[in-house]
């Protein structure tokens, strides 16, 4: 859901986007799987259309090609980190992420990435990795109810939202209605 989502904004489909951008969703399962069904309704009310989706396998190789890495849960991060130890610096749960960016504040219009993931990562431990916590996880929704999907599916909109205006200023990210 987190790539549709991060797709849907003008900076990442854009022309005027204020860097290259490019999203890839992967995940710990094998790939090749279709969305739940219940992902597709729900992005289908929010104007997306996953019906085509299939999942894949997060590599090494798509670990070393990403700038960012950013997982739903800290079992995602933990996995990244396992696969490819020097992904450490770039790789956070979303929630995360988006905590850490608060903190230490958005990056500046003509500060390259690395010198401020740099500062978002300074301080963390790995350790903090192990386990999961409400402060860093998404809560997954397989196999609950509809609600539930929705429910995830707005969570995950507005950490979205917050990810990209954190990363791409000063540009206003602007989500097309629906």
């Amino acid at each position: 859901m987190a790539a549709a989502l991060f797709g849907r904004l003008a900076l990442v489909s854009g022309d005027d986007a204020p860097e290259d951008v490019s999203v890839t969703s992967a995940g710990l399962l094998q790939g090749g799987y279709a969305s739940p069904g219940e992902v597709v309704t729900v992005m289908a009310e929010q104007g997306l259309d996953l019906s085509a989706h299939r999942s894949v396998q997060i590599s090494p190789e798509l670990v070393t090609a990403s700038d960012v890495v950013l997982g739903m849960a800290r079992r995602h991060a933990r996995e990244v980190v396992l696969l490819d130890p020097g992904a450490w610096s770039r790789t956070f749960t979303v929630k995360e992420f988006v905590r850490r960016g608060e903190t230490v504040g958005r990056r500046g219009a003509d500060e390259a990435l690395d010198p401020w993931l740099e500062r978002l990562h300074h301080g963390r431990r790995r350790p903090d990795l192990v386990g999961s916590s409400d402060d860093d996880d998404v809560s997954d929704p397989i196999g609950g109810p509809l609600d539930g999907y929705r429910r995830t599916a707005r969570q995950l909109g507005d950490l979205v939202d917050d990810v990209a205006s954190l990363l791409w200023v000063p540009r206003q990210i602007r989500t097309p209605p629906g």
